[in-house]
């Protein structure tokens, strides 16, 4: 190989040669020529110009993967309770500004502008501000340092600080529409995870939320984003673009009992009067509390999955039939009897045209509530008497407190009816009568 490189040369230097010769009229000698062109091809030359490196480990890496160095802890460290009282990172950027540092000078373009009027800026030094690093710690230290969050016990959640079960505002505007004494509550939020093959275990944030006026307008979704207050936003979102009516009667409960069922989950719902109260599960509180109903009782029955109750529930009030339209339906009166009206029975719904008596099938269902569940009817398990009723200790227990049974309760009503221990007797025998404590006169002070 190094023969072949000499020998290209040695062509190379006879071609120079001869157009040397060709030109100026000089012949040049040929060992010299040669030798020379050898030496400079073999000779090593040293580089004028050297490398510079001008990065190094702490400008290479930015502050987040430096800081992470310092701060994580390996999931089997953290198990057996390292990085419990590791600092938090602190953002060293914050309180700082393009073009304003040690020195204070004013950059035309940067810090101020080029032109003010018809003046040129010219660069220029400022004094100098000896309160600007002890400014910048306080940032950072505010930062880093950990706040305690406290929340209003009225507006915590189900259980504490959690995000189920509080309230997250109203909807966003949408172009001129805006949803005006709306209010959302969140009932769920989980984090799931989907596996794929090219990006592996990708965790998001699951929400379910519902929302309403209070007033007979509501509305359920579910949103999913990777960051928390995405999906909030996401979920509220469409939770308002997902508007239901239900009919809610007298402004405070439902029409009828009804029954619904979503997959495995089954719904029981039963009207209640005015003043009962909500007593259910607490996504349909909820949900109630969206809607406008004021008094309900329900009851959940197979899978508790809480989506699948929501679904039911509304399910259920939409195929819930007012009482025209259950009139309409069977042909007849509808007679309401309630204890508040001391049993008196009030026509509250009446069809255009009345079936007569003979119209009537005998195997025809005119009992209301079975006709609303159709035909379904809630298990009511048996109470069973307490254990210790079974003992001979009980048996003793209740011959003692008979002769003092109902004492109390019947003192409390003769004072409150008569305004004195009495009976039947007292009138023929007013000396039989329990003699009454006077009330010392109070002796005023001197």
């Amino acid at each position: 190989m190094a023969y072949r490189i000499i020998r290209s040369c040695k062509s190379v230097a006879k071609a120079a040669q001869r157009f040397h010769a060709s030109n100026h009229g000089l012949e040049l000698p040929k060992r010299n020529f040669v030798s020379t062109v050898n030496e400079n091809l073999l000779t090593a030359k040293v580089p004028l110009i050297s490398t510079v490196r001008y990065t190094n480990f702490f400008n290479k890496l930015p502050a987040e993967a430096l800081w992470k160095g310092v701060t994580s802890v390996s999931n089997a460290g953290r198990r057996r309770g390292r990085g419990k009282g590791l600092k938090l990172t602190r953002n060293l950027n914050r309180g700082q500004i393009i073009g304003v540092g040690k020195v204070n000078m004013v950059w035309p373009g940067l810090t101020a502008p080029v032109l003010r009027g018809k003046e040129l800026i010219q660069q220029e030094k400022l004094p100098e501000d000896p309160e600007r690093m002890a400014k910048l710690a306080k940032l950072r230290d505010e930062n880093s340092s950990r706040k305690s969050f406290k929340i209003h016990p009225l507006d915590r959640g189900w259980s504490g600080s959690k995000l189920p079960g509080r309230s997250i505002g109203p909807p966003d505007p949408r172009g001129e529409e805006t949803f005006e004494g709306f209010d959302t509550i969140c009932l769920e939020s989980k984090p799931v995870f989907n596996m794929s093959a090219n990006m592996g275990r990708k965790r998001r944030m699951s929400v379910f939320v519902v929302t309403g006026n209070r007033n007979g307008l509501a509305g359920f979704a579910l949103g999913k984003a990777v960051e928390g207050k995405a999906a909030v936003k996401n979920a509220k979102n469409r939770a308002g673009q997902r508007l239901l009516h239900v009919n809610i009667y007298n402004n405070h409960t439902v029409y009828h009992d009804f029954f619904s069922q979503f997959g495995k989950t089954k719904v029981f719902v039963k009207k209640q009067p005015e003043g009962y109260g909500l007593r259910c599960h607490r996504a349909i509180k909820s949900c109630c509390e969206m809607i406008g109903i004021k008094d309900l009782y329900s009851r959940i029955e197979g899978s508790t999955n809480l989506q699948h109750i929501i679904k039911a529930f509304f399910i259920g009030l939409l195929q819930q039939k007012t009482h025209s339209q259950i009139a309409e339906e069977k042909k007849l009166h509808l007679v309401e009897i309630k204890k508040e009206t001391g049993e008196f029975p009030l026509v509250v719904a009446s069809p255009p045209v009345v079936r007569k008596r003979e119209e009537i099938k005998r195997d025809e269902i005119l009992d209301y509530t079975q006709y609303v569940m159709n035909n379904r009817v809630v298990l009511q398990k048996k109470k069973f008497p307490p254990f210790y009723t079974k003992h001979r200790s009980w048996e003793i227990y209740l011959r003692r407190q008979e002769y003092h049974r109902n004492q109390d309760k019947v003192r409390i009503r003769l004072l409150t009816n008569y305004g004195e221990l009495r009976s039947y007797l007292t009138d023929k025998y007013p000396e039989a009568r329990p003699p009454r404590k006077e009330r010392k006169p109070a002796v005023a002070d001197a």
